[in-house]
């Protein structure tokens, strides 16, 4: 489980404004993935292994120079791609930068690690974690201005290589407020690993049926009213969390760009549309095809049971990004699994699919003492071997070319797009706080209530337009 996607305290306010994109292209992002196993900090200095470059354009320099001795400090979030990464791309990146020490903090619980250090004055020089996660750490540091402006990253030569940082981004990532947290055009998240997020499902499942995969909302409850009579439910979900993306594509596909935008800005009355209640409608009766266990198990400790109704054909879809396969694994499944991937359904008739498109950040703190390595690292990280040696745990960043080296069941995952399926990134604009108001709880941590049947989708719908009432005001 990717822990951005828990949102039961979140900052709601302070999130991604829109932008509807080809997400890269042909082959087009996450999440930010599950908390894994505890891992303790490390200096790494051994020489890395080789690792092949998934882009041809970016030519190497001939010689590497010698930097003043200095150690980076460098604090990552361990999520569902594991710790090993983070370790081998340090490695690299002193290797590839003589006299520079890294001392590298790994964690699933990142924040409490630094938290109290960085209360002390003791920052990180250099920290991925993404905005989203409970303890909101990421969205503090931006409401109280504390974050160092990337924009001058982006104009450096990628390290190693003889390209710049911007030019080697895939188009689109940096035009939202997912990097650019103030609407002021200045970056000041980098972003990393991502996703396309979509309905997962046991293709083996579908072949054995002789079930077609459904394109429509219509065609998808024929599927559970079929499915319930062999005892499979339509669907479950790891957590609410995972209605975020979700809900953002099933927006996109009921309204469009211009409807998505003004939902995420707090338009007057936009919550109480036609567009938007065909959205609350249709997860209302989604919930009817929930399957029963879902509710009692969608938490930090029990999601993956939810996650295995899928893979023991329990259920039949689940809304998830694409660490899914690697987060279960090890995990048992039915005879004939096979994964297989989809856009959310088209809302209206005629009308296209939407995935929505996730990114991890990676930031500097502004009391960072080490600010020009720290920079030197961020722009590393789009260097073609930190590419690779993150695509060998199936975290992929977000450059031109790195999708050609792709196989397998990622191939699948991340060409969604070529597939007619529409791309969605972005979320809720930043606001000031306001007290007792978190819009993400209100918008995706109801669907708990909806599902038990605990309180109502006009009640839910009335919720959402009350709290993005209080929100436009606050709106920065």
């Amino acid at each position: 489980m990717k822990s951005k996607k828990v949102v039961s305290s979140l900052l709601a306010a302070v999130m991604m404004t829109s932008l509807f994109t080809g997400c890269g292209g042909k082959d087009t992002p996450q999440p930010e993935s599950k908390p894994a196993t505890d891992t303790p900090a490390a200096n790494n200095t051994a020489d890395p292994a080789p690792a092949d470059t998934p882009s041809a354009d970016a030519e190497k320099t001939d010689s590497a120079p010698t930097y003043e001795e200095q150690t980076l400090k460098v604090a990552a979030f361990e999520g569902g791609y594991g710790a090993e990464m983070w370790t081998e791309v340090v490695k690299a990146f002193e290797a590839s930068h003589p006299g520079v020490t890294v001392e590298l903090t790994i964690d699933k619980k990142l924040e409490d690690v630094i938290s109290p250090g960085m209360k002390a004055g003791d920052y990180p020089d250099v920290v991925h974690l993404a905005t989203g996660r409970e303890a909101a750490l990421t969205e503090t540091l931006t409401k109280e201005k504390a974050l160092l402006p990337l924009t001058d990253v982006l104009e450096m030569t990628v390290p190693g290589e003889s390209v710049k940082v911007k030019d080697k981004i895939i188009p689109g990532f940096l035009d939202t407020l997912a990097t650019n947290p103030y609407g002021d055009g200045v970056t000041y998240y980098a972003p990393m690993f991502y996703s396309p997020c979509g309905l997962f499902y046991n293709a083996g499942l579908f072949k054995e049926k002789g079930w077609e995969v459904p394109t429509t909302w219509e065609e998808m409850w024929a599927l559970g009213d079929k499915s319930a009579e062999e005892n499979i439910a339509l669907f479950t979900y790891p957590t609410t969390g995972y209605f975020d993306a979700f809900t953002y594509a099933t927006l996109a596909s009921a309204g469009g760009s211009d409807f998505f935008n003004s939902c995420m800005t707090y338009e007057d009355g936009i919550w109480e549309s036609d567009n938007a209640t065909k959205v609350f409608e249709l997860i209302g009766q989604l919930a009817k095809y929930t399957e029963g266990t879902t509710v009692a198990n969608a938490n930090n400790d029990n999601f993956t049971k939810n996650q295995q109704l899928i893979l023991d054909n329990k259920a039949i879809f689940c809304p998830n990004g694409t660490w899914l396969p690697g987060e279960m694994a090890d995990a048992p499944r039915a005879d004939g699994f096979e994964w297989g991937f989809m856009a959310i359904p088209a809302v209206n008739a005629g009308g296209a699919g939407c995935s929505f498109c996730w990114f991890e950040q990676m930031w500097i703190p502004a009391a960072a003492q080490n600010q020009d390595m720290a920079k030197e690292f961020v722009a590393y990280m789009y260097s073609d071997e930190a590419a690779a040696i993150f695509a060998k745990s199936t975290a992929i960043q977000p450059i031109t070319g790195v999708s050609d080296s792709l196989e397998g069941d990622n191939k699948m995952f991340y060409s969604i797009y070529d597939n007619g399926a529409t791309a969605v990134m972005g979320g809720f604009a930043t606001t000031a706080p306001v007290e007792g108001v978190n819009m993400l709880d209100t918008l995706c941590g109801t669907v708990n209530s909806i599902v038990s049947g605990d309180k109502t989708v006009a009640e839910w719908q009335a919720a959402v337009e009350e709290a993005s009432d209080k929100l436009r005001a606050a709106m920065e």
